[in-house]
């Protein structure tokens, strides 16, 4: 029969894993870090993981395809017992950490942030701002501000700290991280990353700025596990 069902586009698919999650019938699955429709009969051409997808590689079509099949879902959900494996971006798999909260019998003072200037986005900061000039700069992945529970304390002291995302920017950070070094007297640089093989690239935009300004500066990158622990 011809009916209206979804298409996924390969090419802009990121792998997220947010449309399978969406799906309430067990439709899409991700196979080999891509979104795939697996049964046509499991779709019922609802769209509820149109929205879900942020790259909109998620479309309807009009094709040959079989009935939705209730019964058919049903049973799936039935033999589903067990969480599946995760199969996205290792960056967007869910985990919950049971983290003590119980007080201790001095409660600490309100800790005070070490934000030495605003914007810290990457995208934002200007290129020759005055901050800039004699710091020690930290690079940082904006997650990890959340992820270590002393950020502000043990990496944002007494430096000038920018953030971003490349996953979620989209960009290449290399050139503006060149500039930045190249017209600055930055003194030290700093690299702070998650574990999550997709912050590599604020790894590598920064060893790349690095090598291409010309300068020999000390540098460091510490890693940050999803549970909130520094990685030797």
């Amino acid at each position: 029969m011809i009916r209206k069902i979804i298409h996924i586009d390969d090419e802009k698919c990121n792998g997220c894993g947010a449309c399978a999650n969406a799906c309430h019938e067990g439709a899409i699955g991700m196979v080999d870090g891509k979104a795939k429709l697996l049964r046509d009969d499991y779709c019922d051409g609802l769209g509820d993981c149109l929205p879900a997808c942020p790259t909109g590689a998620i479309t309807f079509v009009e094709r040959e395809a079989a009935a939705y099949d209730e019964q058919a879902v049903m049973k799936n959900k039935k033999a589903q017992n067990h969480i599946p494996p995760f199969g996205g971006c290792p960056g967007h798999q869910v985990k919950t950490f049971h983290r003590n909260t119980t007080l201790s019998d001095v409660v600490p003072a309100e800790s005070v942030s070490q934000l030495g200037q605003w914007p810290c986005q990457i995208k934002l900061v200007p290129v020759k701002a005055p901050y800039f000039q004699g710091s020690n700069l930290l690079i940082a992945a904006d997650c990890a501000a959340y992820a270590y529970a002393s950020f502000h304390q043990k990496f944002m002291r007494g430096k000038i700290t920018i953030i971003g995302c490349p996953k979620l920017d989209g960009i290449d950070y290399s050139d503006k991280l060149t500039e930045i070094l190249r017209e600055n007297d930055i003194k030290s640089v700093t690299v702070v990353r998650m574990e999550v093989p997709c912050c590599g690239g604020l790894e590598q935009a920064a060893i790349t700025a690095l090598k291409n300004s010309g300068k020999f500066l000390p540098w460091q990158v510490v890693t940050i596990s999803t549970d909130g622990q520094i990685l030797e």
